[in-house]
């Protein structure tokens, strides 16, 4: 549903909660005749539907104001007039462009009292907020699993219920959520509406252009409450957790081992399964880490990048390195 739908269901919802008012007025008490209540509410529906002066010449819908029937028809005409200079979106108002720009120019007016993070709109630091009181008011009837809002709540249904209403026209890749559809979409149409403003590198989501512009910037805000080690990306904060905790979520499917990282799960159960996906490009030779591959590829290019501090000799392995540094350099 767009913005001028919303709108004119606002409009609508604050009319029948004046007409719910005026039924209570006449609200008749049980024994009452039920056909002249039902009279009553009828009287009372078409009066307050006669004041409604401005019909949509398209779908018949009536409007209480010039202004909200003028907007209720950008609908059907599909009028957009207001568009981005930066990534060409359009919008049927220029406050919503005004909002959108946002985006772009990373300008963020209501910042939070308890962490520094700032938000776009007054409505998504309200949001944020619960995250600090640790509130989570939604329950999961099926899983037990808690919420903080509940349209996150709805969300999350939806997985046990396996209801998927987005379709990609694409590729018939369902979702769950219309966001995930459209950064979706962008795979199939190549938009990048978000641009580095220290490079002209461009993204598909603003989250991935943040961790890019951070190495420009330096930023690491994500600091590890275990040590004082700080990092740039919350995953590479949440990886680096795990040497203090000692998790090791990811278990082979082959033996017991567990490993603290996906990409270690994955190389070891090439060890079962024999796979070698990485191949030299001057030989056929093939490997099951991309790390051997590279030291392998240094043989044909000749190219030794480890040196000795202390007399300058050159390794293409680490290893043959430390081997050098201890037989003539460790006394």
């Amino acid at each position: 549903m767009n913005q001028t739908e919303k709108q004119t269901e606002l409009i609508e919802e604050k009319e029948n909660e004046e007409i719910n008012e005026e039924e209570q007025k006449h609200h008749v008490k049980t024994g009452e005749n039920f056909l002249s209540r039902s009279q009553t509410k009828q009287k009372d529906l078409k009066k307050r539907r006669d004041k409604k002066s401005f019909t949509c010449t398209q779908c018949g819908k009536s409007l209480r104001s010039k202004h909200s029937l003028e907007m209720h028809m950008k609908i059907h005409t599909g009028e957009k007039p207001y568009r981005c200079d930066q990534c060409g979106k359009s919008f049927t108002q220029s406050t919503y462009l005004k909002i959108h720009m946002n985006i772009h120019t990373l300008e963020k007016l209501y910042p939070c009292d308890q962490c520094g993070k700032t938000f776009l709109r007054a409505s998504n630091l309200k949001q944020h907020l619960k995250v600090h009181s640790k509130e989570k008011p939604h329950s999961c009837s099926l899983c037990g699993k808690s919420f903080s809002h509940l349209q996150s709540l709805k969300v999350h249904q939806k997985i046990h219920t396996g209801v998927r209403e987005y379709m990609c026209f694409e590729c018939e890749k369902i979702f769950i959520r219309a966001e995930s559809l459209k950064q979706h979409e962008r795979i199939h149409t190549g938009e990048k509406p978000y641009k580095c403003s220290h490079c002209d590198k461009r993204f598909s989501r603003l989250g991935y252009l943040k961790s890019h512009e951070r190495i420009h910037t330096g930023e690491k805000p994500y600091k590890c409450s275990h040590c004082d080690k700080r990092f740039s990306q919350s995953e590479h904060l949440k990886t680096h957790k795990r040497i203090h905790t000692g998790e090791k979520p990811y278990k082979c499917s082959h033996c017991d081992k567990r490993f603290s990282q996906l990409g270690s799960l994955k190389s070891h159960e090439r060890i079962h399964t024999g796979e070698k996906p990485y191949k030299c490009s001057h030989c056929d030779k093939r490997f099951s880490q991309s790390g051997s591959l590279k030291s392998h590829e240094w043989i044909h290019t000749g190219e030794k990048p480890y040196h000795c501090i202390v007399c300058g000799k050159s390794f293409s392995k680490s290893s043959n390195l430390y081997r050098h540094t201890n037989n003539f350099h460790s006394k």
